[in-house]
């Protein structure tokens, strides 16, 4: 896709303004102060950022002018030069050319051309040969904008702001004072302060509404009793003339509550029109293009690649759809998260790809939409999938489930293992990869942070996509309102998938759970008031039922609830800290009458009804009342000591032996959690070790450490090829380096 230089146009002409006024007012510290080195280091740099920016934005004419002052600047830098006073006029006036092309570009000019005899001037000036007659003889003369030194230089007159060949621009455009003030730097702060005002503003008028209709209601009602009263009367004593007088007070106080009712209604149309306008404008100030975050992941996308030796085409679709800048600032480590995932473990090399019948280059692409008031961004790689049978045995040997618990788990269910923590299919871990906690990451930041969804599509041997789905903002958030035993909370729009109602009978018993058939699939089904632990009457079973389903990643659940109240707006605020650890909720919002609105947490509802259908699913692990044991196997006796005290620090029981030969002797007579070992060792190397420990059947699947100095790939290969489970570089080893890892591969 064509880089498109008018969406940083803009930000280009603010940022060189700014680095013009710094040239101007540093040129004006410098005669104050003329040895400054540091200020002349500032001059260049802002000399050179304005000739950098402006080649990537193909203004030749700006890059030109910028990289004359620039060569005097670093003359002068490196003392080849002495910056005079003539020398420093010069330097101003190609600051005063520079703002003017600057404002041929706001007015429609968009490639104003650098004025030649300036040019001329200053490169003689950059080579030492500036003769200052003979330059202001040349020079076009240059408008001197109002001095703040207070000195009696002689005005200059102003080069003409339309490059020579080239047409002026339409009169109507010609506004110069109205551009000045088209683009003004807030503080980031400032504009979130009025975001999160705007959002409170929406909250509240939503809340409002309500009472409206409260309102509407109780003139309604009004009416009622003021009938009732009045036959009441009529029977009770009929002809008493007082009737008639209750009859017309009555009749006023409607009049004049259905007054204000209309005249309340009327003005909350109004300020709904209002209040619409304000937020969407509102969070146009914060909308930013995803291209800001989808463009340097080209150069992500081609390192990674490289260092793994893989033929990748990217592709980027999407680039304009906008997102709420405080998402986008989040998503970019969860992207390069997915695509380091993608690379590492999705695309095959050239060899695997032609022996699996594809092309050489593998494709990647990432794209971004709009979908239902959300957006959409996908990640799509044509790899290997992910291989579900090594999921179920890494989980397996990592003791995160048991069999039975695995062998009843749907495909979803078992895809979803990758984004547990500590979860990797590699089949080593290494510095770089295969700790697990990049999927990890992605969940947490998009699910917990965002409130957002993250969906994976994968076909082994055909490719695997990646889609989260995010709100527009993060102001305020879609969320359905739910009534669950007369009590009422909230589900974040971004994980419904869809809401219906059938009838009692068509739900089905599979395996000690309730499911529904829904075009072909089979969706489990739950009463939300079972997860919350709220009290229900069984008594009477109702005849429909009305169920909200959610989603998280592929898998679906079907929630009962006893009504769906409304779709609103609202601003959700995270929990206090002495309440981090209710896990079924994720946030809170203030309803109606100031009540507390709990926004639950949907992939805690959806584990808790795996572990309700079936009790007991995850494993007690033995680690929960005892901390592992661990064999360190290492020749040196300060780097078994440091690894020793590291891991004691930390509460594991430690062991340590001198060799290979050593190590293995102790493995025969007692069962280790987790085995640490160099590879250069007297008597038996760590290889052949290792080698040895995994045709001993009871340390087939106990987990094994390389910490060795040897970094050649070869090394690691056969680190994969002996059995170890991670592989550790010395010139990179630290503590947390070392720790993470053993957390890792311990549970």
């Amino acid at each position: 896709m064509a880089f498109d230089h008018s969406k940083f146009l803009a930000r280009f002409v603010e940022e060189a303004r700014e680095h013009c006024s710094r040239i101007s007012e540093g040129l004006l510290n410098l005669e104050s102060s003329p040895g400054d080195s540091e200020l002349v280091n500032g001059l260049f740099r802002s000399a050179h950022t304005i000739k950098g920016s402006s080649r990537m934005m193909k203004l030749m004419g700006v890059t030109e002018l910028a990289h004359k002052m620039e060569d005097i600047l670093d003359a002068v830098r490196g003392n080849r030069l002495s910056l005079s006073p003539p020398m420093a006029d010069l330097l101003f006036k190609g600051v005063d050319a520079l703002q003017a092309m600057l404002e041929q570009i706001v007015a429609g000019n968009k490639s104003p051309d650098a004025p030649e005899a300036l040019c001329e001037a200053l490169a003689k000036a950059a080579a030492g040969e500036m003769d200052e007659t003979a330059t202001q003889e040349a020079l076009p003369e240059v408008n001197k904008t109002d001095k703040t030194d207070g000195t009696d230089t002689e005005p200059i007159a102003p080069i003409s702001p339309i490059a020579p060949g080239i047409p002026e621009p339409p009169k109507a455009l010609d506004l110069p004072k109205a551009q000045k003030a088209e683009y003004l730097r807030v503080n980031a702060l400032k504009l979130d302060e009025l975001i999160h005002l705007m959002g409170e503003i929406v909250s509240e008028h939503g809340r409002f509404r309500k009472d409206v209709s409260r309102l509407h209601e109780q003139e309604r009602l009004l009416a009622q009793y003021q009938s009732a009263v009045l036959d009441c009367l009529k029977r009770c004593a009929p002809g008493d003339e007082g009737h008639d007088e209750l009859k017309q007070a009555g009749e006023a106080l409607q009049a004049s509550l259905h007054d204000a009712v209309r005249v309340i209604k009327s003005a909350t149309m109004m300020q709904d029109h209002l209040i619409g306008d304000l937020q969407e404008t509102s969070m146009k100030l914060r909308m930013l293009p995803l291209s800001t975050v989808f463009d340097p992941l080209r150069r992500t996308v081609r390192e990674i690649s490289q260092e793994a030796g893989k033929q990748i085409e990217f592709v980027v679709d999407g680039g304009d759809t906008e997102l709420d800048r405080k998402i986008i600032d989040r998503i970019g480590d969860s992207l390069v998260h997915l695509i380091r995932n993608s690379l590492d473990h999705g695309l095959e090399n050239a060899a695997e790809r032609i022996a699996a019948g594809k092309t050489a280059q593998g494709s990647l692409m990432l794209s971004a939409c709009y979908d239902g008031g959300c957006v959409t961004i996908s990640l799509t790689d044509d790899g290997r999938g992910i291989p579900v049978d090594r999921v179920r045995e890494k989980a397996l040997s990592k003791r995160l489930f048991d069999a039975e618990t695995l062998d009843g788990m749907s495909r979803s269910e078992l895809v979803n293992i990758i984004f547990m923590p500590g979860f990797s299919t590699s089949p080593i871990i290494t510095d770089l990869s295969g700790r697990g906690v990049g999927m990890d990451v992605v969940k947490k930041s998009v699910v917990d942070e965002l409130k957002g969804t993250i969906l994976v599509d994968t076909k082994e041997g055909a490719g695997t996509t990646f889609q989260m789905r995010l709100p527009l903002n993060l102001a305020v958030f879609p969320l359905f309102q739910v009534a669950v035993c007369d009590k009422i909370c909230a589900l974040p729009a971004t994980a419904i998938v869809e809401m219906l109602s059938i009838p009692t009978a068509e739900l089905i018993e599979i395996v000690n759970k309730r499911a529904i058939r829904l075009r072909e699939q089979l969706i489990p089904v739950e009463n939300l008031a079972t997860l919350l632990g709220l009290p229900r009457n069984d008594g009477q079973q109702a005849d429909e039922l009305l169920i909200v389903i959610i989603r998280d990643g592929e898998e679906k659940l079907g929630l009962i609830v006893d009504d769906i109240i409304s779709r609103e707006e609202m601003v959700v605020k995270p929990l206090p800290g002495h309440l981090k650890n209710l896990r079924l909720v994720s946030g809170v919002s203030i309803g109606e009458r100031n009540s507390i609105l709990n926004l639950l947490h949907i992939p805690e509802l959806i584990r808790l009804a795996r572990e309700i259908a079936v009790p007991g699913r995850r494993v007690q692990q033995v680690r929960e009342t005892r901390m592992a044991t661990i064999l360190v196997v290492d020749d040196s006796y300060n780097t078994r000591e440091i690894e020793k005290s590291i891991l004691e620090a930390h509460g594991y029981l430690v062991e340590t032996a001198v060799d290979g030969e050593d190590g293995f002797e102790k493995t025969r007579e007692k069962l280790y959690d987790l085995v640490i070992t160099d590879v250069e060792m007297p008597r038996l190397d760590g290889f052949s070790f290792t080698e040895r420990l995994r045709a001993d059947e009871r340390y087939h699947t106990v987990p094994v450490i390389i910490v060795t100095s040897r970094e050649k790939d070869e090394d690691k290969k056969r680190g994969i090829a002996v059995g170890a489970d991670a592989y550790i570089v010395k010139g990179a080893f630290d503590q947390t380096n070392l720790i993470e890892t053993v957390r890792s591969l311990t549970g």
